[in-house]
């Protein structure tokens, strides 16, 4: 099972000093991956609640770099780890500047992009960049057509509900062909469907193993149905844990937990048929160091079982 480390690009962690000593150790740690998530800011009274911790957004949310800058600059301070979204709120941006964007990021990258699309849970961030929260899977369906497109085809021609571009050559195309690997997340069945119809892998969050492992195979039969062969999508586990020096109730780990509860449950994700796990500490961390000393706890410890 692969390993990955969520980047310092929130709250008081986001400097450039610890984007570049982060990224750096931990490529030569041995990790896998490095990961960023996207928000634009935290509203003094939120139109939805955060989906976890009590509905309450975490403070740290309310410093964050842009996540494709965060890697562009983790690009050129690495060699060999990919680098992933989880997730892009990719609704906010146009997709033809994005896949510009991305394509950029894959060259300068030689590409190591993982492109992890989401469409967000709070209504005030599409309010802010004037984007209708409603149908947003009718939009992520035409935006992923056109990425499609743009990445793909010599000459690119859409003539969408949303989208117009006129027939047209764009170049450069990514190094990686036919395209960077699309990442999607989602719990519905809608959103599985579309995971197991058109993506390359699923992002999921840490869950019991009961769970984790009905959504899988449910994303499996999907596939099966489409014509596709599930074992070419890639089933990635996101952490976010509070981590805690006494240990939590089972029920609760991996969201809080000790080092050791975390590090237990990331190898059990093997039981469901994961390819890769992420930890995010910067929601636990205070500093650059503390990020290193508990990423290089939690990669040994993984890598030992």
């Amino acid at each position: 099972m692969r390993i990955g480390l969520g980047l310092p690009h929130y709250g008081s962690l986001a400097t450039v000093d610890a984007l570049v000593e982060v990224s750096r150790a931990a490529e030569a740690m041995g990790y896998d991956s490095l990961w960023t998530g996207d928000r634009l800011f935290v509203p003094v009274r939120p139109s939805n609640p955060y989906p976890n911790a009590g509905g309450v957004i975490p403070p740290q949310f309310a410093t964050f770099l842009d996540p494709l800058a965060a890697l562009t600059f983790a690009a050129a301070h690495t060699e060999r780890v990919r680098l992933g979204m989880s997730t892009l709120n990719v609704l906010w941006y146009p997709p033809v500047v994005l896949a510009r964007t991305l394509t950029t990021l894959d060259i300068l990258s030689r590409g190591r992009v993982d492109a992890g699309f989401g469409i967000g849970w709070m209504r005030d961030e599409y309010t802010a960049v004037n984007v209708p929260w409603e149908r947003r899977g009718a939009r992520l369906d035409e935006t992923l057509d056109l990425l499609e497109k743009i990445w793909t085809s010599e000459l690119v021609h859409h003539d969408g509900p949303l989208f117009t571009v006129v027939p047209t050559p764009i170049e450069p195309k990514p190094v990686q062909r036919p395209r960077p690997p699309i990442l999607l997340p989602g719990f519905t069945r809608q959103a599985m469907r579309r995971v197991a119809r058109r993506a390359d892998g699923w992002l999921a969050v840490g869950a019991p193993l009961s769970v984790l492992g009905y959504l899988w195979s449910t994303i499996r039969r999907e596939a099966e149905d489409a014509g596709r062969d599930p074992a070419e999508i890639r089933f990635i586990v996101r952490m976010n844990p509070h981590l805690t020096d006494e240990k939590a109730e089972a029920e609760k780990v991996p969201s809080k937990g000790t080092m050791d509860q975390v590090i237990s449950y990331a190898r059990s994700l093997v039981e469901v048929g994961a390819d890769e796990v992420f930890i995010d500490l910067g929601q636990t961390a205070r500093s650059a160091a503390e990020v290193l000393d508990r990423a290089g706890a939690f990669y040994d410890g993984v890598r030992a079982g």
